[in-house]
Formats: C-alpha cells, sequence, structure tokens
C-alpha cells in the first residue's frame, strides 16, 4: 500500500509514518518546514516535502492521512479528493492500524506522553514486547516516538481532541485527568468530559479503566460512564528518577496496570525508577553560564503549576526564571484567569509571544502586555513581554540571568527552539 501523511513531521503522524514503514508499506508525505522529525523521516527514507500544493501525491496512492491541522479546504485533501484517494484523520488511520490488538490507550487532559512512556519501559522490561505510539520522543525507544513489537499489544496515546480518541478500540485505558482543554474543539467543561465519558463506553465486556477515583472529574466521569475502575489512588506513591508528585501520580497508574498484566510489583517498580523521562517534559537541555535550562511542553495551567513545583521541589533556592509561550490565542483568552494565577512559583515570566497553532479557529488576539501585566498583579515579582523568540533570547543572556537562576523554557509552540539556542 502506498500512505501518503499531510503534517507527517506531527509526533503523531510521523510516528504513524514510521511504523507503516516497518509494516512494509510505502510512505510519504508533506509538512509546512523542516524539522528535527522530518530529518528523522528522510534519514528512514522517507519523502518529505515542503510544498504541500498537492502536486506531491502520487495518483496512484491508495491512502490519505492528515493531521488535524490539516483543514478540509487544504490544497492536498482537495487534491486527493480529485484523485479519489481514500482519506482518514491520523486518528482513524491509527484506529485501523491498531483495531485487531489488545489496545492500552492513555487519555487524560495531562500527562499523557509521559504516562505512555513509562508504560512503554514497563512493558519492554518485562518482556511483554509492545508495539507503541506515543506523543514524545523517549530515550527508552532509542529516541523514538513509536516501536514496533510483537505481540498483540498495542500501547498509544489517545488525543481527545475533536473527540479523535472516539476512532480507537480500547481493552484497557488509563486514564490521568479530564479538568478541560480545547475549548476551540469543545463549548464547555462538561462537553468535554462527556467525549471522556463515550471514550469509556467503548469498552468490551471485561476491560478496564484504570484512574484516580480521588480526582472529582475522573470520578465523576466514571460514574457518568457506568464502567467498573481500578482507583490507582489505592497505590503507594512510587519514587522516581524525575521530580514532580504529578509523575508519581502517572506512575501509579502505570503500576496498576503492571499488576493487571501480572507483571511482578517489585519488577514494575524498579523499571520506573530507572524512568529517565521524555523529551520536553522537563527535559534538562544543559547550562548557560552555570545556569539550568528546562525545555516543557506544558502549554495548560494545570500543567504550568505542576512542572513549576516539580522544579521547585529540585531547585529549592534557586530562582525560577520562565519563558512561557501561550499555545493559542483561544486557549489562553477561554483559561485567563487560570492562566494569570498559575505562575505564583516563577520568579520572573517572559512572554516572547503567542505561539499561533490554528489561525483557523483563532477569533481574537492576546494583548500580550496586559497578560504581563495580570501575571504581576498575581504575584510574579518580574513578568516582561519578551516581544519575540530571539528578543527573548537577548533579554535572557544580556538583563535577566543570573548566577543561582533557573531557566525553564515552557509551551508547546516553537519555543523549543529558544530551549536549544540557550545552551548551543
Amino acid at each position: 500500500m502506498k500512505i501518503y501523511c499531510s503534517g507527517i513531521g506531527g509526533i503523531g503522524l510521523s510516528a504513524y509514518a514510521f511504523l507503516q514503514q516497518k509494516n512494509g508499506h510505502t510512505v510519504l508525505g508533506s509538512d509546512r518546514s523542516e524539522s528535527a522529525m522530518t530529518a528523522a523521516l528522510a534519514g528512514k527514507g522517507i519523502t518529505v516535502s515542503c510544498k504541500q500544493d498537492g502536486s506531491h501525491i502520487p495518483e496512484d496512492c491508495d491512502l490519505f492521512v492528515y493531521s488535524e491541522a490539516i483543514p478540509q479546504d487544504a490544497p492536498e485533501r482537495r487534491k486527493a479528493a480529485e484523485l479519489g484517494i481514500q482519506q482518514y484523520s491520523y486518528f482513524q488511520a491509527l484506529g485501523e492500524l491498531s483495531r485487531n490488538s489488545r489496545v492500552i490507550a492513555v487519555c487524560g487532559t495531562h500527562g499523557k506522553s509521559s504516562t505512555t512512556a513509562m508504560v512503554a519501559k514497563v512493558l519492554m522490561d518485562a518482556g511483554k514486547d509492545p508495539t507503541v505510539i506515543v506523543g514524545t520522543v523517549s530515550p527508552d525507544l532509542g529516541g523514538q516516538n513509536w516501536r514496533k513489537g510483537g505481540s498483540d499489544l498495542f500501547l498509544l496515546e489517545a488525543c481527545e481532541y475533536r473527540r479523535s480518541f472516539h476512532n480507537l478500540s480500547p481493552a484497557i485505558i488509563l486514564m490521568t485527568n479530564a479538568d478541560g482543554d480545547h475549548f476551540d474543539a469543545f463549548a464547555s467543561v462538561e462537553e468535554y468530559q462527556q467525549a471522556f465519558v463515550d471514550f469509556l463506553t467503548l469498552l468490551p465486556e471485561g476491560g478496564a479503566v484504570i484512574t484516580h477515583m480521588g480526582d472529582p472529574d475522573c470520578a465523576r466521569i466514571v460514574r457518568s460512564g457506568g464502567v467498573p475502575a481500578i482507583d490507582a489512588d489505592a497505590c503507594a506513591l512510587p519514587r522516581l528518577s524525575v521530580p514532580g508528585e504529578h509523575m508519581q501520580r502517572n506512575a501509579q497508574l502505570v503500576l496498576v496496570l503492571a499488576e493487571l498484566l501480572h507483571i511482578p510489583g517489585a519488577q514494575a517498580s524498579a523499571s520506573l525508577a530507572s524512568y529517565q523521562g521524555c523529551w520536553r517534559r522537563l527535559e534538562r537541555k544543559g547550562e548557560y553560564k552555570g545556569v539550568p535550562v528546562f525545555d516543557d511542553y506544558g502549554h495548560h495551567p494545570r500543567e504550568i503549576q505542576a512542572t513549576l513545583a516539580a522544579l521547585r521541589q529540585e531547585h529549592p533556592e534557586a530562582r525560577l526564571v520562565c519563558a512561557f509561550q501561550p499555545h493559542m490565542h483561544d486557549r489562553t483568552l477561554k483559561l485567563y484567569d487560570q492562566f494569570v494565577q498559575s505562575f505564583c512559583g516563577a520568579d520572573v515570566v517572559i512572554v516572547p509571544n503567542v505561539y499561533d497553532a490554528r489561525s483557523d479557529v483563532e477569533t481574537a488576539q492576546v494583548d500580550v502586555d496586559a497578560f504581563v501585566e495580570d501575571l504581576r498583579r498575581h504575584g510574579v515579582p518580574i513578568a516582561r513581554n519578551g516581544h519575540s523568540l530571539r528578543e527573548t533570547e537577548r533579554l535572557l543572556k544580556e538583563e535577566i540571568l543570573r548566577e543561582g537562576d533557573v531557566l525553564l523554557c515552557m509551551g508547546a509552540g516553537d519555543i523549543t527552539a529558544l530551549a536549544t539556542s540557550m545552551v548551543s
């Protein structure tokens, strides 16, 4: 089969592309720009074009798979329709690929990638030989976001955006939390949480959901879905080499899953104790003149609070400097009050810009000057408009950073380039 992937450089669709090539299919695709991921794809012999006008779609293509970031009227989707090629969204394609496997799906507003990476390590260490697709790059997967296994276990990260995870056929679900996000796709928290209720009802008879029943959102979703749940709160918080109570709570889910799959508890705990984290999850990139530089994907108020708390736990005496790039105007405006209250653990916050990830759904713009002023009003001692990534880098190097500081570059957009630049 010949498969064309539009938006192939994305963390999810790239994993699908790698895996399908490993399965023996011919895979090619496109993205809007070159990146480390498109270079990795090319290194595996997958042709990637940065021209998305439809001209690179072969007429003998059997399947066109598109990222959720590719709108229906995009040139490549129109061209695929003209050619009569079967079109699937990424999660429709992933659902088809995993349908005949025993699917372990990790869902939740926060912590999906880290939890999935932890599960992958425990399963591999136990010889369970799973197939894996995860929304990050994991050292335990050889620096990749995928793995082809030889067993019937298919571990994957299940995203709720636009109800994408409803395309899956889960046998076991791990639900980290569900406090609300993606309000460009959901009208309210209630509608958002109903998507999780509907996901749980996809479990077959004998299926299992593992979650924190002490979390009122998770408990309400489980009760509404009418499915029995295994409570991870009954498990003691494990010892990890990565910081943060939120990571320990993720690991609780993994220990319960291990017991369900008959992996000895001591063995699972040892695997988790040696888990070293993954890409952009409080990832230490290096140092700038003695200042540790961390890169983190957090882009939601609850994630920000948890990450800052974990960093404070590791560096109790440091001045925490955070360069934060809000991800989408829409999300920032709809969660505005929570955002401006979530940085109380930081000493300095610089906002370089707002990452406009989905311009098709943006209807208003964040006033960055007002945003940083509101950060100051809510307890951040120093908050500044950085105006751009380049100017923020200059401010950090020339005016802000000093001995004893810790720098955190945070956001789901291209602010990761700032973290890399600071240590290069």
